[in-house]
């Protein structure tokens, strides 16, 4: 964290604007319970972000509800939502946001000649209009209105200039330049900024934002370039979550800014030592994984396996490390878990990554792991964190997977028992299908009618060797939602069964809240 911030001026200061909740969440798969939004906002407060984009409170009652509890019960952070330029949206909005201490309205609209024509079919005189009026209906509701120019970088400048001009005059206090389909060069996004705040009247008024997709792979260095031509907002989310490609990452965004303030001169108000917390929190609660070698919260981004760089890192961290894993919440020593380890021991690994459990968890989890490493050779802290996140994952969960026989091969018809847990209870069924998948998913089927579609079925392994826990990612689809579950286990055909019983349990959690009466069958 910058421990020296209140000693730098507050100009270079750069705002966090966070949209994991909003933008993030409009990732395919990558939808979140009311429950998992309220954990992310509550650590998002925590680190010191300063406006937590928390939904679209006018796409339906679920958003409204985490938005305006978010609001409620926020500490620190600034409490956004998002609304088009239309007076339902707008009033929607306000009414989510209102409970927090300091909320904000942020209203957008298309300006390019492309959304002109093709997605609202105005011309640019009609687009101005709605510009005003929607910047001054929130205006009239907040103090803090946020107007966003969608697909900026490739509108006409002029007519740019022309749109930001009117929201300020209307009333806007941020204006924020998206480059909405990851389109632009570096050297343009920083030009682009510059500009406006070169020409529009009433520019040194308001702060500039930026909110850079990452379809090029560019969003990190168009929102710096951005920063670097004065911009002091950044719109960005953890693990760069987002539509297509995503959003400018995070982590990227805020360790770029507190490692190389030589070169920029700006700061933030982040704990940066709550990153990797906030990644594993993110992919937990979204279904998905973080790249190995993802940059910042990536399981390799402190590991050495060259002789070479294992050479250097042993006589000087800084000869292959530009930051300290502990800066970003990542402990430089691990301990090495197997069969012979203690209970202590088992629960100090737990704390160095992250974990804090309750007694009965503890033992759930204390008896997967001695039977994990009485299989495996060696057990690695990503054994225990999939072991550990599946525990918490479906703690909740009304079914679970008690036991699975599978038969396979080339003699015979492959068949799967299982027995889940459902409300209480236990059910047992035998399925013969067209592989050991293919009939443990039947057998489920079986238990638990329903008419989910599966999307995705995904395997990987945790770790190397042939003792390596698999990791499997199922993605059901049933009336236009999708839900993503995670399975780990050394048996892949167990893991399977809990990916898939986990991507079960979160579709029939959100139709029991669209339909309270809604009932598994039995």
């Amino acid at each position: 964290m910058n421990t020296d911030t209140k000693a730098r001026d507050e100009k270079d200061r750069v705002i966090i604007f966070d949209t994991t909740l909003r933008d993030g969440e409009q990732c395919p798969g990558a939808t979140m319970t009311f429950e998992e939004k309220l954990e992310v906002a509550e650590l998002l407060d925590e680190m010191g972000v300063d406006v937590i984009e928390a939904g679209f409170p006018i796409a339906s009652q679920g958003d409204f509800e985490s938005v305006q509890e978010i609001a409620r019960r926020a500490k620190n952070a600034v409490i956004c939502g998002l609304a088009r330029a239309q007076p339902g949206d707008i009033d929607r909005c306000a009414e989510a946001v209102r409970p927090a201490a300091r909320g904000r309205i942020h209203t957008f609209i298309g300006t390019s000649p492309l959304h002109r024509k093709y997605q609202m079919d105005i011309d640019e005189a009609e687009c101005l209009s709605r510009v005003t009026a929607s910047v001054s209906r929130a205006r009239g509701l907040t103090d803090d209105v946020e107007w966003s120019a969608m697909d900026a970088t490739r509108t006409e400048e002029d007519f740019l200039c022309r749109c930001v001009e009117a929201a300020i005059k209307a009333g806007a206090t941020t204006v924020n330049i998206p480059d909405t389909v990851g389109y632009a060069y570096h050297d343009e996004f920083g030009d682009l900024i510059r500009m406006l705040r070169e020409r529009v009247p009433g520019a040194d008024e308001i702060v500039f934002s930026t909110h850079c997709h990452n379809d090029l792979g560019l969003a990190v260095a168009n929102s710096l370039s951005g920063v670097s031509a004065g911009a002091r907002q950044v719109e960005c989310a953890v693990n760069g979550l987002g539509e297509r490609a995503g959003n400018a990452a995070l982590e990227e965004v805020v360790m770029a800014i507190h490692t190389r303030s030589d070169v920029m001169s700006v700061w933030t108000g982040v704990d940066t030592t709550l990153l990797t917390r906030a990644s594993k929190l993110v992919s937990r609660v979204t279904a998905f994984p973080v790249q190995y070698n993802k940059a910042i919260v990536g399981r390799n981004a402190f590991a050495h396996e060259s002789g070479i760089h294992q050479d250097g890192v042993l006589k000087h961290a800084g000869t292959f490390e530009i930051m300290t894993p502990e800066s970003v919440g990542v402990k430089e020593s691990s301990l090495v878990m197997g069969k012979h380890s203690g209970r202590h021991a088992f629960r100090e690994k737990l704390k160095e990554l992250g974990y804090e459990l309750g007694d009965n968890a503890f033992e759930d989890a204390s008896v997967r792991f001695k039977g994990l490493a009485d299989v495996k050779k060696h057990v690695y802290d990503e054994d225990i964190e999939a072991l550990v996140d599946q525990e918490i994952a479906s703690a909740q969960d009304r079914i679970r997977v008690t036991s699975l026989t599978v038969i396979a091969g080339t003699g015979g018809p492959q068949k799967a028992t299982i027995t889940l847990h459902i409300d209480d209870k236990q059910h047992m069924y035998e399925a013969v299908g067209d592989g050991p998948v293919d009939a443990t998913f039947q057998a489920i089927r079986a238990l638990v009618p329903h008419e989910a579609r599966l999307a995705l079925y995904q395997v990987s392994a945790v770790t190397e060797g042939t003792d390596a826990q698999a990791e499997v990612t199922v993605r059901l689809e049933a009336d236009g939602k999708i839900a993503t579950g995670r399975g780990s286990d050394t048996d892949t055909m167990v893991a399977s069964a809990r990916a898939y019983v986990s991507a079960l349990n979160k579709l029939l959690a959100r139709e029991a809240r669209r339909k309270p009466e809604t009932m598994l069958a039995s």
